[in-house]
């Protein structure tokens, strides 16, 4: 009988074991049931309280339809130049500041027409705005010389 009494001991023991394996194991093997949106974008309480006041991004002007017309000077500066020449960003000379165009004007108007359509310093080739023609650099240089005359 002594026999019978260890064994039952053994077997309550294992049984005990596996259960307590089992209740320990199986909640860190199972993964959580989180919905599509919580997985993809995270929102869990930190990322929402930690979310920038403001976004900012940039976007590329609208191309021409093909075929139009080509744009005038002041269309030109407006919505492609006038955008650093305006406030002078990235050290670009102000539209209307004499002092500031005053040497550039010595060069003569090959020389900006040259630096706008290649690109000088912070100012990529024709402002950015690759699509458009040599003729309509020229004009908006035009206009950008009358501002400061």
């Amino acid at each position: 009988m002594a026999e019978q009494h260890s064994s039952k001991s053994i077997m309550w023991a294992v049984i005990i074991v596996a259960v307590a394996l089992i209740a320990i194991v199986y909640p860190l093997t199972v993964k959580k049931s989180t919905s599509a949106a919580d997985a993809a974008g995270g929102n869990d309480e930190a990322d929402i309280r930690i979310q920038p006041v403001a976004k900012f991004e940039l976007a590329k002007a609208a191309a021409p339809a093909a075929g139009g017309a080509p744009k005038d000077g002041p269309t030109v500066f407006n919505s492609v130049c006038g955008a650093c020449h305006n406030t002078g960003a990235a050290g670009a000379p102000k539209a209307g500041d004499k002092a500031a165009w005053a040497p550039r004007l010595a060069q003569g108007k090959d020389a900006l027409y040259k630096s706008a359509i290649a690109g000088k310093g912070a100012m990529p080739p024709k402002g950015g705005a690759a699509d458009l023609s040599d003729g309509e650099i020229k004009a908006a240089v035009d206009h950008l010389l009358g501002l400061a005359k």
